[in-house]
Parts: structure tokens; sequence; C-alpha cells
């Protein structure tokens, strides 16, 4: 008989490889690792050690085994945190997918991914039903797939005669979960081998798996602990979703590596939030910038004691003066971040003390994590000039899932000196800040000047009659391309106005040249800004 929280003889070296749950299971287990907001129960880390074991066993009993996928279809719920850790152990592959894309993305996406077993919530049991049933998803078009449908799990919600999710699987997660939760017998798991498929967008419009291996997500822990300076008794409210990388990579694991604490909920709603903050002491809190916004802008914000969080982060986007100085005013330590699903996503700090005037950057590089600023050819530029920002570090992911060229495009072909290619432009000031000036494909040249939407934004937003804007590039007869900005806030601004104000803030050549109204500003993923959708309904006109 197995001792309670004892570790199976792995039998070769770096066995800890994948059994995070097990490790810290017994360096802490009655500490407290997990938190459902939704039904206020609490897991201990021997509860979660316990729980990936059985989930471990559930997946072995339909198949799964090493280098096998398990696809999910799933809000934030503590079962997606035993898949993490069950898949670790098994050495298998994790790959959540959003349920908010349509049902012909998600068969093109579920094809390539091949699953042994497709695990959903209840809600999304019609849709998963669409997927199966959808003409983009091919059972013979991803590695591995063997021309049979993936088995399907359903977990959550009661049954209760017939339902949705009968037209999806007979099988329930909570009826066939084996209730054996000692140790599993575990393979050999290198650290390069894939534990997370976590998409990201696509020049075709369908995302794009990022394949993680244990390397990856082991060393970007270690560079969020230390340049962050995350520590055991850290508390943070989950905002990103978990089919994001946010959801795993910003804080999850590496405060699970700590033996930190994780409150999460289904719905991301900013008076919980706030609520959370209070009733669980929160420390840390990171989250998009829209957010950020809506927790500041909520009746509770006043109210709100936010005097344990000892920082908080913005990332997925530019965050505006407004939405900094807001959380300044509190007292909280708010500063902008930066990362991407294929490298980190953590790559920069703030050091200590850092001045206010430096808010507009993202920081410094993180101890393990090597930037530069290159031209298009890929030669580095000196300080303050801007270009592309690349990447390299052992946190970097590997590659695109069955997607040699875009792979070959954004990781390159010399693993012994790779550097990833974030897309972004970004260049560093005299002290070392990187600063992101934008996309690369978002940049324009106006009467031979370049020209940084962001940078443009972030002007035009600290009117008060804007809530929100972005700025796309239109043809000009005169110029060539010139500025359009797009603003969701009061129809009373004119150009005119707007450009007064801009004056003292702007070189006049960054200054937009139209102006539309809408009522809200579309988004993509968690809550960011979409500017395809803004190109595509305002760029024709």
């Amino acid at each position: 008989m197995t001792p309670e929280g004892a570790l199976p003889a792995a039998g070769h070296a770096n066995g800890w490889v994948g059994d995070w749950s097990a490790r810290r299971r017994r360096l802490s287990p009655d500490r407290v690792g997990l938190v459902d907001a939704d039904t206020g129960r609490a897991f201990s880390y021997a509860d979660l050690d316990d729980r990936a074991n059985r989930t471990a066993r559930l997946c072995r009993a339909h198949g799964v085994e090493k280098g096998d996928r398990v696809a999910v279809l799933s809000r934030n719920r503590p079962e997606l945190v035993d898949l993490f850790f069950a898949t670790g152990k098994l050495g298998a592959v994790l790959a959540p997918l959003s349920h908010r894309l349509a049902a012909p993305e998600l068969g093109t996406m579920l094809s390539a991914v091949a699953p042994e077993l497709l695990v959903v919530e209840e809600p999304f049991t019609d849709l998963a039903a669409a997927v199966l049933a959808s003409d983009a998803f091919d059972l013979d078009a991803g590695d591995g797939a063997d021309g049979t449908e993936p088995t399907v799990v359903v977990v959550g919600g009661e049954r209760s005669g017939a339902s949705a999710d009968d037209s999806v699987a007979d099988t329930r997660w909570d009826e066939t979960l084996p209730a054996d939760d000692t140790p599993v017998d575990r393979p050999d798991v290198a650290l390069a081998d894939p534990h997370l498929f976590l998409h990201t967008g696509g020049s075709t419009g369908v995302p794009k798996e990022t394949v993680l291996p244990h390397r990856s997500i082991l060393w970007n822990s270690f560079n969020t602990i230390t340049a962050w300076g995350l520590r055991p008794e850290d508390t943070t409210p989950m905002t990103f979703p978990m089919f994001h990388t946010g959801g795993w990579n910003v804080l999850t694991v590496p405060l699970f590596h700590l033996g930190g604490t994780v409150v999460i909920a289904r719905e991301f709603d900013p008076g919980q939030v706030l609520r959370l903050v209070n009733e669980r002491d929160a420390t840390v809190l990171i989250a998009v910038p829209a957010v950020l916004r809506a927790m500041a802008e909520h009746d509770r914000w006043a109210d709100t004691d936010l005097s344990t969080l000892r920082f908080a982060k913005s990332g997925g986007g530019p965050c505006r003066n407004a939405v900094l100085e807001s959380w300044w005013d509190r007292d909280v330590d708010l500063s902008q971040g930066y990362g991407l699903t294929e490298c980190g996503p953590n790559n920069f700090a703030m050091p200590d003390d850092w001045p206010r005037e430096k808010a507009d950057s993202v920081g410094v590089p993180a101890p393990h994590v090597d930037a530069r600023i290159v031209d298009e050819f890929g030669d580095p530029l000196p300080d303050g000039e801007v270009g592309e920002l690349e990447l390299s570090g052992p946190h970097a992911a590997d590659r695109y899932w069955q997607n040699p060229r875009e792979s070959r495009r954004t990781f390159g072909d010399d693993e012994s000196d790779r550097w990833v290619a974030t897309g972004d432009l970004a260049r560093v000031d005299a002290d070392g800040y990187y600063h992101i000036e934008g996309r690369v494909k978002n940049m324009f040249v106006s009467g031979g000047e370049n020209v940084y939407p962001p940078a443009v934004e972030d002007a035009i937003a600290d009117h008060p009659k804007v809530s929100e804007v972005v700025v796309i590039a239109v043809p000009d007869d005169q110029w060539g391309t010139v500025g359009r900005a797009v603003v969701a806030g009061e129809e009373s601004l004119t150009l005119d106005e707007l450009r007064g104000f801009l004056d003292d803030r702007l070189a006049r050549f960054k200054h937009p040249r139209s102006l539309r109204f809408t009522d809200e500003i579309p988004t993509s993923g968690p809550s960011k800004i979409d500017r395809g959708s803004v190109q595509d309904r305002f760029g024709e006109e």
C-alpha cells in the first residue's frame, strides 16, 4: 500500500517533470491551492493531487496515454486544473478551446488537435454537437488521427431526463470518475515533451495551436516568480479564461509552483472580483485594461478595500493613463506587462521603486529573458530606434502544431540561436526600459513619417469625451495614408476639437484626419481590441 502523499518510483532522472501536484502536496498538503468562487469550495494541495490522480485514471480509461491530447470546451472550473495536473502525470497534452468561437472554427481546430478525449462543460453541449457535425471537422486531419471521433465527457450541471448533452455523449464526469486517488504509474516525461496546446490568432482567421512543452511552462514560472516577487502566501482572483495563456501562465501555474492560492469563477464580473479582493485578502491582480477599467468604474469601487494588493499588472494591450491613474489614486502599484502565447507570456518587469514617468513602458527583461529590437532584415537596432521586438529564452514555445510555415516565420529555423519574432514594434529608452509601439502590420506611413496607432490612441483617450478609441489607416490623395479615429464616446466631439486638443500632445502628421463613432469597440480574446473588425467596418468608408 502506497503511503498517503508518497511519490511513485519514476524510474528515471527528472521524475518530477509533470508531477507538480504531488511535489507541492509533499511540501504543503494543507495549504489551499484553489478556490471555486461560484461554489465556495476550497481545495488544498492534497485535495488537488488526489483529484489529479483520479482524473488521470479517468483519462486512461478513455484511451489517453503519453503524447495524446485532451481537448476541453469549458469555462473556468476546478476540473480544468484537475486535467492540467493529470495530463502532466500522464505525459499527455491539455488543449483548452475557446467556447467563444464558432462551430466551423472549432471544427478545424479540433481536427488538428485530434484528441482522444473531449471534455465539454454542460452549457456547451449544443456547441460541441455542432462542432462534431460540422463539415470543418475532419476525423483524418490531425497528426495521430485514426478516423474515430473523440470520446466526449460532459462536466457540470445535473442530468434530468433528456437534455442537450444527450446529443453529444452519455458519459458524465461525475458518474465515471474513478474513486482510486492513489498515485498513478507514470511514463518517462521529459522537459521537451509538450504539455499545453494554447491557441492564438491565425493569418487565415483560424487560431493556431501553440505547442508549449513542460520546459517553457516551468521557465515562465521561474521568470514570473523571480521578476515579480511572488510569494507562497499570495492569493489572486483569476480574471483570464483558461483557454488563454493568461489563464495558466500569467499567475496560475507560478502560484501553484510556490504554493499560493488561485480563485476562479465561471464568468468575469467586476463586482465579484472586487468582492473577492476583500474576502480573500488578495495580494496580486493581473488583468487586461478593459477589466481594470470596468472594476474602477463599478459602483463597489469606492467601498472596496484594496490595501492587501501588493501590486497589479495590466496586459493584453496598452493601458490608458486614466485607468493607471484610477488605480494609483487607490495606492495600488499598477504597471504594464507584455507577453504573448508564443513566448512566456511573462517577459518584462518593473524594477523596484520604478518612476511613474516610465508607466508607458513594460519595464526591463525578466531574469531569464533576452530581448532585442531588429530592423526588417533581422539586424539589431541601436537604443531609441523603433523596430520589431524579438525575444529569446527557455520559456519560449516550440512551434505551431502542424503549421511549419508559420512556425518558421515566428520561431525561425536555428534552434541553437532561436529568437521569437513577436510581430510587435518596440524601442528601448536610455534607461533600458522597453516601450511597445504597436503591431508591425498596424504601423502606417503618412507623408514619409511613421505613425504608430497606440501612441496616437493614448493621446486621444485623454480627451474627456472619449471612452475608448482605435486609430486605423485609410488612403489619402495627398499624404498616401492618414489616420482615422474610431471613437466610443460623446458624439458631440468634432474633428477640429480633437485636433486642437492634440496640438500640444502629438506632431500634426500623427493627428487623425477623420473621425467616426461607434457604440462599442469590438473585442476579441480576453477583452482585446479587435483591430481587424474595426478596419473592416470603418476603413472603406
